[in-house]
């Protein structure tokens, strides 16, 4: 391939690899080595080296200072606090015990000096949101689990990334000096300048935003100026204090109650996606095929991650804790290797290389094993896993309801009660209080961004239901979800615009299979409501079937949803090729002058509730659960 075509190659296989995830529900990284694999080592068709030069170095540093920045933007301490115990312990001391095991092993079975093995158990300790997510939907765990994990991968990328650089500058400062003194010295002094300029950095843009000095089309650019200049300039001062700096300048600023970053952050995120899915490929196509020897090693590393310090690290952590011995097994199963672990060990390789330290090269391909390893490992036996440990969501029963408007927490209210674990999405903060309020389980926050990737936890959710006010939330609510629910599981409340027939409203292909009946429109439902009707819910039986409901009521009642006898939910769509039957319970919108449905096993009245005593506080950033 010609040398002009590389780039644009490069861009689309990424492309593919991160859709191609997206399809599978797979972490991406997995896709994405693989393809830097058979470029590179494999095929002999790509060599960064060649294509990059001199440049490749500094586009790498650069590229991780970036990735670096967003993940720690991302951590807040107001979560900290809200983590159970056990996810602090997992993070604190549990990482340790992952570090002094990976370690020890490093050096006695494979042969690294101790600098460089403890360089590896700090790259390796960390798991990360990016592999853990898509693991998590996979295997389908109690909530419990879902949520030690899910945290443990928020909380652990940006904090082992920062433990991962203080180590790397303690080894290239202490490879330097005279004696142990001057190295602690220059590693004290290397921490000073990265935490210094970190902090200036982040008063200096946060002062800059708060202050609107920066017109609003220009703050994604400012901030991508900042991190790049920061990272330089402490680099500048003080050899490898650049990514400290710019780990302590996302910290800063992600925790200030008074700057609005979102808006930063989704630019950070779409940003890192596109240089993660470049430095991935870039830098497995750098690998060479290990020797028979590096290999084997890789492999009893492999093992001791998988079955010793894993698990020692989890048994440690989660004492006391009111998990059960099987939920703590699953959670010493599952610990992928992430983003932190490829993307900065390769970049510490590289300058370990050019510092001429024996041993550097072996960092990568080992790290990268130990990726591959845990993520194909733990993808494939998980589930299986879980089920006979007894712990995994036996049905995904639980619905997803995109929008928080009045019809959308009427069919919630209707829902919860019978049982059903019901999620309402919304980024408008009253609706969202509004439901709050009501006792239903939110996420606020856009549902199809990037940190509703990471965030929502979708643990025993099967069923898209969507009713958001915005149309085009609804139709890409349909496209993200549907690969996931399957489309037999994807439903839409029509919006129609004013003099817009049904037949000119999206395509089914988009906007999911209509619910309650041909014609049925958001505006209709919330009419009914306004006009004094109510949901209630009725159990069939062999002397009242869907029949006589039907004769009773007439065409005044709107099905809604059926429960059937095994508990399964059968929301009504225009399509529909299934019955009420006896035995199953109907959920009805009866209008206000309609006759009283018979006596109900389950009777309900999920109309507006009385409004509650406001007892919220100010208006949160989007993206809070």
């Amino acid at each position: 391939m010609s040398e002009p075509l590389l780039p644009l190659a490069l861009l689309v296989l990424g492309f593919l690899c991160q859709w191609m995830a997206w399809r599978v529900r797979l972490p991406a990284i997995l896709f994405l080595l693989l393809t830097g694999i058979v470029l590179g080592p494999a095929t002999g068709l790509f060599d960064p080296d060649a294509l990059f030069g001199d440049l490749l170095f500094p586009l790498v540093s650069l590229g991780v200072a970036v990735i670096l920045f967003e993940g720690s933007l991302g951590l807040r301490w107001s979560e900290l606090r809200g983590v159970a115990p056990a996810v602090f312990n997992l993070v604190s001391f549990g990482a340790l015990i992952s570090v002094g095991v990976l370690a020890a092993a490093a050096h006695y079975l494979v042969g690294l000096s101790w600098e460089l093995a403890l360089l590896f158990g700090a790259l390796t300790c960390v798991t990360g949101p990016t592999v853990v997510s898509p693991m998590l939907r996979a295997v389908r765990p109690n909530a419990r689990i879902a949520n030690v994990l899910r945290w443990e991968g928020i909380v652990i990328d940006p904090i082992g990334a920062l433990f991962a650089v203080l180590v790397f500058a303690w080894i290239s400062l202490g490879l330097e000096a005279d004696t142990f003194g001057s190295a602690l010295a220059a590693f004290g002094w290397t921490t000073a300048v990265g935490t210094g300029f970190g902090v200036i950095g982040a008063i200096l843009l946060g002062g800059l935003l708060r202050r609107q000095w920066i017109p609003e089309y220009l703050q994604n650019y400012a901030a991508l100026v900042m991190v790049l200049s920061v990272f330089s300039l402490s680099n500048m001062v003080s050899h490898e204090s650049g990514l400290l700096a710019v780990t302590i300048m996302g910290m800063w600023l992600g925790n200030r109650a008074d700057l609005h970053m979102d808006d930063i952050l989704d630019f950070k995120e779409h940003l890192s996606t596109l240089l993660i899915s470049l430095l991935f490929i870039v830098l497995a196509a750098r690998l060479e095929w290990p020797s028979l020897e590096l290999a084997l090693g890789g492999l009893t590393l492999l093992g001791v991650a998988v079955l010793v310090a894993r698990p020692l690290s989890v048994m440690f952590s989660t004492l006391g804790s009111s998990l059960n011995w099987r939920e703590r097994a699953l959670i010493g199963w599952i610990a992928p290797r992430g983003i932190v672990a490829a993307a900065v060990s390769a970049l510490f390789a590289l300058k370990l290389e050019d510092a001429g330290v024996p041993g550097a090269e072996q960092i990568v391909p080992l790290t990268f094993m130990l990726i591959i390893g845990t993520v194909v490992l733990q993808s494939a036996t998980s589930r299986k896993l879980a089920a006979m440990l007894g712990v995994s969501e036996p049905d995904s029963r639980g619905v997803l309801i995109v929008g928080a408007g009045r019809v959308s927490r009427a069919l919630a209210r209707a829902l919860h009660q019978h049982k059903f674990e019901v999620l309402v999405a919304d980024d408008d903060w009253m609706a969202i209080r509004a439901a709050r309020m009501d006792g239903l389980r939110t996420y606020f926050g856009n549902p199809v961004s990037e940190h509703a990737d990471v965030h929502l936890d979708l643990t025993g959710i099967g069923t898209l239901i969507a009713i958001s006010a915005r149309r085009e939330i609804n139709t890409l609510a349909c496209v993200r979800f549907e690969p996931e629910f399957g489309k037999e599981h994807i439903f839409r409340l029509r919006i129609l615009a004013p003099g817009e027939a049904p037949k000119q409203s999206i395509s089914g292909a988009l906007r999911g299979r209509p619910l309650f009946g041909e014609g049925v429109t958001q505006r209709m439902v919330e009419e009914m409501l306004d006009n004094g009707a109510a949901i209630k819910s009725t159990k069939l039986s062999e002397n009242f079937g869907w029949k006589d409901y039907r004769e009773k009521h007439g065409q005044a009642a709107m099905l809604l949803f059926a429960i059937d006898e095994r508990g399964f939910l059968r929301p009504a769509h225009e399509t529909r090729e299934w019955q009420p039957k006896a035995g199953w319970t109907v959920i009805t919108l009866i209008p206000k002058a309609a006759p009283v449905a018979e006596p109900s096993a389950a009777p309900g009245d999920y109309g507006e509730p009385a409004p509650l005593p406001d007892a919220d506080g100010p208006t949160p950033s989007p993206g809070s659960a």
